[in-house]
């Protein structure tokens, strides 16, 4: 009997739970809510920098995807692209290549520790301000939400009102990425450059001379 009631209350949790989509956002929410402020923690409390970028990556993946769970999907795929693709990365490996000196590292800890102590205070007093705001800006704002997808909407923006900054943005971009590529391939005297037709034309009688040597 005790068996019996056991399973028949798995049963109702497990229904209860998989089918109330309400409470399966919510878990997920505070699943990734407390990742991402352990990982927060680790990132300024590790002592090797090369682990506290780690731990900064790991925070961005979940921060992307409680984006999701807010139907933020392109800031969730911002987020990944830019910050762990690009910034995240990037500073991993400037980390990595760099010679630093861990023992140094934690020496200003207790002089910057009030700053920034005061620091995160006022972060924290922005937040509950903004928990507490919450209900009054989605009160405020109920004519704005729609069932189309931010992305749609994004778009949209971007290719009716916004098209001419939106193609000025792409020209300034494609005028600099043109401008970094001339710089890199110009002519400059005394450096070496790497000439792949040459190296694969080379013969061995280019590089190698034989020379006979006379047996006395």
């Amino acid at each position: 009997m005790v068996i019996d009631g056991k399973k028949r209350y798995l049963e109702t949790f497990k229904k209860r739970v998989f089918t109330d989509k309400n409470m399966v956002t919510s878990l997920f929410f505070y699943l990734f809510s407390f990742i991402i402020t352990a990982c927060a923690v680790m990132v300024i409390s590790s002592r090797n920098p090369v682990h506290s970028v780690l731990f900064l990556i790991l925070a961005f993946f979940n921060s992307g995807a409680l984006f999701v769970i807010l139907g933020a999907e392109f800031l969730a795929m911002m987020l990944v692209i830019v910050y762990v693709g690009a910034v995240a990365v990037l500073f991993l490996f400037v980390v990595m290549m760099l010679n630093i000196n861990y023992s140094k590292i934690s020496d200003g800890f207790q002089k910057y520790f009030p700053i920034g102590l005061l620091i995160g205070f006022i972060l924290f007093v922005e937040i509950i301000l903004m928990v507490f705001s919450g209900d009054l800006l989605v009160n405020e704002n109920k004519n704005l939400i729609s069932d189309i997808p931010n992305t749609h909407q994004i778009g949209t923006l971007l290719y009716t009102d916004y098209i001419f900054a939106f193609q000025l943005s792409g020209l300034i971009l494609l005028v600099a990425m043109v401008g970094a590529i001339v710089l890199t391939l110009r002519d400059r005297t005394g450096v070496k450059k790497q000439n792949i037709i040459d190296q694969n034309n080379r013969k061995v009688s280019d590089v190698i001379s034989i020379v006979k040597m006379d047996n006395e």
